[in-house]
């Protein structure tokens, strides 16, 4: 088994004492800037050494980042280098800007491509795209950190990318799960055969069909989870049980709406933190729900595991023309100390928007919570009293139950 460098086969207690080195340096090098004057100011960094620790600091949201990029600050001041030392700015949905490197694996993709077995005498279809958004470029740095070479294919064209897979002799595949069967399918009509043994897919589902489909072809598809904020968070191994944190980021899951870490196994929501010093970002919510795997991958890397993506923690619904947030029920929660979890759930009666707060307490009487939920959700709805541990733990604090059919 070959490792992309000693990082992944770390023991616990050495990366444990790496962490206690680099963490305490990122927080200052983030208190340093101009969008952290209000997110870090009270904060001691020589005291944030660990995850424990780290979980007191609050959580940054993409909003957060929205709300600060202006005209003459399009980065928000969360970065540690000048807008025009960076090599690549980006401009993704909303809009909102991000930053990109194209040296030093910036966005750390070649771990990625090195599980898949990707490397020197590969060449890589990219078909993620390039157009402002930086998927095209993350996915291009990390073929330079491995040695494969490129084909910056990009989206669409289907005929154009299977003639360029075949006459330059593509072994690998960039791109989402399911337009590389779009090429394949298109090769077989037009009757070429292609290279591609290889795949590393992001960007959408991988259907264990779809994995099956590749697989009977003679191609090993692996899917990484990487944003644009972050680049690379964890990918999968040819072990292929759950996805593997990468090395330079912590991953914590917390309860949906706040920064509280949930036990290990329990689904919530992906909350970031990035060693990058160019742009560090300080437990970045990502919006996304998992869970951490118990236990170290077969395939000897040690760093945690995570099951992947398992939806959106973004669980806003409107209800009665108001939007309830995950947030909102934190504050609930946070009202009464014998209160473990809440759950809110939207269904209909009749024609009705109705609502119901379930909540998990020893307590019996349940008009107790009345003004609470009245005055946090700003809607009154039936409270249901529900014994500790009996809410599911499936990272769901808003449900709809209503049918739109």
């Amino acid at each position: 088994m070959s490792f992309f460098d000693n990082l992944e086969t770390r023991s616990n207690d050495q990366r444990a004492a790496d962490l206690s080195d680099t963490l305490p340096r990122q927080i200052s090098q983030a208190q340093s800037l101009i969008g952290y004057c209000s997110h870090l100011a009270a904060v001691n960094p020589k005291e944030i050494t660990s995850c424990t620790q780290l979980a007191s600091l609050p959580v940054l949201r993409k909003s957060d980042l929205t709300r600060a990029q202006t005209a003459g600050n399009i980065l928000g001041g969360f970065n540690a280098l000048k807008t025009s030392d960076f090599s690549h700015i980006f401009q993704s949905p909303g809009p909102i800007y991000e930053p990109g490197g194209i040296d030093k694996d910036w966005w750390r993709m070649g771990r990625v491509l090195h599980a898949l077995g990707i490397g020197k005498g590969d060449i890589i279809q990219n078909c993620f795209g390039y157009h402002l958004t930086p998927a095209g470029i993350i996915f291009e740095s990390g073929a330079r950190a491995v040695g494969a070479a490129v084909v910056p294919a990009g989206v669409g064209q289907t005929e154009l990318q299977v003639r360029a897979a075949a006459d330059i002799g593509c072994t690998a595949y960039a791109g989402t799960p399911d337009y590389l069967k779009v090429i394949l399918d298109k090769a077989a009509q037009m009757g070429e055969r292609l290279s591609i043994t290889k795949a590393a897919v992001g960007g959408g589902a991988l259907f264990p069909s779809l994995r099956a489909e590749y697989a009977d072809r003679g191609i090993t598809c692996l899917q990484s989870y990487a944003t644009a904020d972050l680049g690379n968070i964890a990918y999968e191994s040819p072990a292929m049980e759950g996805m593997i944190v990468d090395e330079g980021v912590l991953v914590e899951i917390v309860t949906p709406g706040t920064g509280n870490p949930v036990p290990e196994g329990e689904v919530g929501e992906v909350v970031v933190t990035t060693l990058n010093p160019d742009y560090p970002l300080i437990r970045f919510a990502t919006g996304d729900l998992s869970a951490v795997l118990p236990g170290q991958s077969p395939c000897g890397r040690t760093n945690m595991r995570i099951k992947g993506w398992m939806g959106r923690a973004d669980q806003t619904t409107k209800i009665k023309g108001m939007f309830v947030r995950p947030e909102q029920v934190a504050a609930l929660v946070d009202a009464h100390t014998e209160v473990a979890r809440a759950r809110v759930i939207a269904r209909r009666e009749g024609e009705m928007d109705a609502m119901t707060v379930q909540i998990e307490t020893e307590a019996t009487d349940a008009a107790h919570y009345e003004t609470t939920v009245a005055s946090t959700l700003k809607l009154k709805g039936q409270i249901e009293l529900i014994r500790p541990g009996g809410l599911p733990r499936d990272g769901l604090v808003i449900e709809d139950q209503r049918s739109y059919d």
